[in-house]
């Protein structure tokens, strides 16, 4: 038995990647898993569909519950017929795990209207949507007076904790993700339903080359940067077991920690006035003195 056993579960982006090794864990973990990708290469141009046919198969070849789903996760009615295609298909929905972006990397000064845009798109409003209509269908549940305990993981990154060098667009999406994340859980515990996030640091499509090569592992040895090392943490988060709400974790490499997120820093005050703006610098650096440093942007 496993940890998600019976649970309908879709992932989103699960042809490659960190979404290929989620499904494939959470189907090993006796979820049933709808398998989300619209097929789309490393930029966002078209693709194909079959990522998502083949890790299907790959679950029904060990046994396992699965189907294909192909909606563009950042179209209103297309995350909408995704969710009801779960439901119809098993009577249920469980958990929804967001994980699905490409990337148009450039630095801000350069960066066009759409790459801007397509960004911001698939990754905030590719979970925003998907999780509005999941929502939907729990809290309807919730008002019928069944219990529920349904869970959603967000995809933050390390870019969008501490910025990245030249993934502006990227970095804003995945700081306004793991935000979002925060604010889901404070409005949907009501409805019994959990939200966390993963800042996930792991070799893929969209940082080979940039920050890891598959050249980089030695055979026979710990892939420290492979997706899988993801996955059980994801698993965990979707489980029935997971009792946490709100919180965004780094994971790579056989280890993990929580995320600490913006905090009220040190007060630096004059009194019970109004201050004067010869004084805003001294209370400018008092505050910053007495408060640890931000962590340093990737690349900078």
């Amino acid at each position: 038995m496993g940890i998600c056993e019976n649970q309908v579960v879709i992932v989103t982006g699960a042809g490659r990647g960190l979404g290929r090794s989620h499904a494939l864990e959470l189907a090993r973990q006796g979820a049933k898993v709808l398998v989300n990708d619209l097929g789309v290469e490393r930029d966002g141009s078209q693709g194909s569909d079959s990522p998502a046919q083949q890790v299907v198969n790959e679950i029904l070849a060990h046994g396992g519950e699965a189907a294909v789903n192909a909606a563009d996760v950042a179209d209103w009615r297309q995350a909408e017929s995704m969710i009801q295609q779960a439901i119809n298909t098993w009577g249920r929905l469980d958990g929804l795990v967001c994980n699905a972006g490409f990337l148009r990397d450039r630095m801000l000064a350069s960066m066009n209207e759409e790459e801007w845009d397509s960004v911001i798109r698939v990754h905030l409003k590719g979970h925003f949507a998907p999780a509005r209509h999941a929502i939907a269908y729990w809290r309807d549940q919730a008002k019928s007076g069944n219990e529920i305990a349904a869970r959603i993981v967000n995809t933050s990154s390390g870019a969008g904790l501490m910025g990245s060098i030249g993934q502006g667009n990227y970095a804003a999406a995945k700081a306004a993700i793991a935000l979002l994340t925060v604010q889901q859980a404070a409005e949907w515990g009501r409805y019994g339903v959990s939200v966390n996030a993963v800042a996930p640091d792991a070799r893929t499509r969209m940082t080979e080359g940039i920050f890891y090569s598959a050249d980089d592992v030695q055979e026979g040895t710990f892939d420290e940067k492979s997706p899988d090392n993801v996955a059980p943490l994801v698993a965990w988060l979707i489980s029935p077991q997971c009792d946490i709400t709100g919180r965004t974790f780094e994971v790579t490499a056989g280890q993990l920690n929580v995320c600490d997120g913006w905090q009220h820093g040190a007060v630096a005050s004059v009194g019970n006035r109004k201050m004067e703006a010869t004084e805003v610098a001294d209370l400018v650096h008092q505050s910053i003195d007495n408060t640890p440093p931000p962590e340093a942007v990737y690349g900078a």
